[in-house]
């Protein structure tokens, strides 16, 4: 496979050296890189020889003495700089058999490549690496690797992913843990499958990998109306995410006194089932599970409250609309609430959207499509915007998961739509300003 560069960096190497989109990366010392983990080792040298081919044909053999570790400034077409390998597994609680048909083809990608867990943090089960990928992990000491176990109990773990060969995780997370390789860990919870006892015996035995391994997250199973043909799965009730909760922090309490860490956490999502309290802030350990969705709700309220705490207030009049998931809705009201006692004159609603797309199980608002926005928003919004998380987009760009645009919603609702970008801080400037 060709490395064909799709943008330099401004201000760096490559661009002082002339390097452009289009041309092709050859090689890097004499050795062409077989994919990104190749190029990123390789870039660790100071002085380097770098081949490259003009989009005339031309070749450029550059000499370039450089800081260790500092990178030219390339970016590629194929972010992997290789062909993206996909699972083989058939999990029964897999979200994208869920999906309905008509979809764009991308989302029925099934990823289960060691790559993507170092550079889009992606859980990987291992059941898809080789040996000789293991081996490429700790000769590079490639950290951290995010592993998504589901249960320790290897039975059960082939049962759940529907593979002969998962049951042999533990001899891998061991081999990772002996070379000091860096891991983070989840469980996704099956009412009725790993939970309870199975999830005691999982918490148990991934104590044993302290401390590379970090930290494990238990979340709960996402359910979309487009089940019929899988296996049976149930939603948690309330009783169910209480006892989550009991197991976990009984856990958390042990731990902590043995190893100084929480180590085991439990998605927010558990906490709102249960109509409990989050956890203070200092039990996420630095949130190691954020993007899980374990700590999202405590930290933008800790960081909502800190950025209004360097803000003045004034008379500035607003009025703006949020349309959020079921989920989130309840706690951007209760920040809403807090930037008008600053702001006075900023009107703020929140509206919480249904997922009709996916099925009201789901309630995250990472997961709305643009139809649903149209069919519950149009003709009751007023003011100067909308406002979305980014969460809503696909990745770096302004296109829902059904495919609409951000421009087709606009259209549809006559508003203009403002993204929320990750953050607190952002939160409120998108609401005052």
């Amino acid at each position: 496979m060709e490395h064909v560069i799709s943008a330099v960096v401004p201000g760096s190497i490559a661009q002082e050296l002339e390097i452009e989109a289009g041309d092709v990366l050859l090689s890097v010392n004499g050795q062409a890189p077989k994919d990104i983990f190749d190029y990123r080792y390789l870039m660790n040298e100071e002085d380097i020889l770098v081949l490259i081919r003009k989009q005339d044909g031309e070749e450029w053999e550059l000499e370039i003495e450089k800081e260790y570790e500092e990178d030219l400034g390339l970016e590629f077409e194929n972010g992997l700089m290789d062909e993206y390998r996909s699972c083989r597994n058939r999990c029964i609680f897999c979200f994208i058999d869920q999906l309905p048909k008509g979809m764009r083809e991308t989302l029925y990608f099934k990823d289960d490549d060691s790559r993507l867990s170092f550079l889009q943090g992606n859980y990987l089960t291992l059941t898809n690496m080789s040996a000789q990928d293991l081996e490429r992990i700790i000769y590079y000491k490639l950290s951290p690797i995010n592993i998504s176990f589901q249960t320790t109990n290897p039975e059960l773990r082939c049962r759940m992913l529907n593979n002969r060969f998962a049951g042999e995780i533990h001899e891998k997370v061991q081999r990772l843990k002996d070379a000091g390789i860096v891991m983070n860990g989840q469980i996704v919870l099956c009412r009725g499958v790993n939970d309870r006892e199975e999830l005691e015996r999982s918490i148990r035995d991934l104590t044993g990998y302290l401390p590379q391994l970090q930290s494990v997250s238990v979340v709960p199973v996402g359910l979309t109306r487009y089940r019929e043909g899988l296996y049976p799965l149930e939603p948690f009730t309330k009783e169910d995410a209480c006892q989550v909760l009991e197991t976990v922090h009984r856990w958390q309490k042990k731990i902590y006194s043995e190893y100084g860490t929480h180590f085991i956490h439990a998605g927010d999502e558990w906490y709102i089932l249960a109509g409990q309290p989050l956890p203070k802030q200092d039990t996420y350990d630095g949130y190691l599970q954020l993007e899980n969705g374990v700590g999202m709700v405590r930290l933008l309220e800790e960081e909502v409250k800190e950025t209004l705490q360097r803000h003045g207030g004034d008379d500035r009049k607003r009025d703006v609309t949020i349309a959020t998931g079921e989920l989130a809705a309840p706690f951007l009201r209760e920040h809403a609430r807090r930037i008008q006692e600053k702001y006075p004159c900023v009107h703020v609603r929140v509206v919480p959207v249904r997922n009709r797309f996916f099925g009201e199980q789901i309630t995250v608002a990472g997961l709305i499509t643009g139809q649903d926005l149209v069919e519950q928003l149009k003709g009751s919004l007023s003011g100067e915007k909308l406002l979305i998380t980014e969460h809503m987009l696909k990745n770096g760009e302004p296109v829902f998961l059904d495919d609409m645009t951000v421009e087709d919603v606009e259209k549809a609702l006559q508003i203009k739509i403002s993204i929320v970008e990750s953050g607190g801080n952002k939160f409120v400037e998108r609401v005052i300003e």
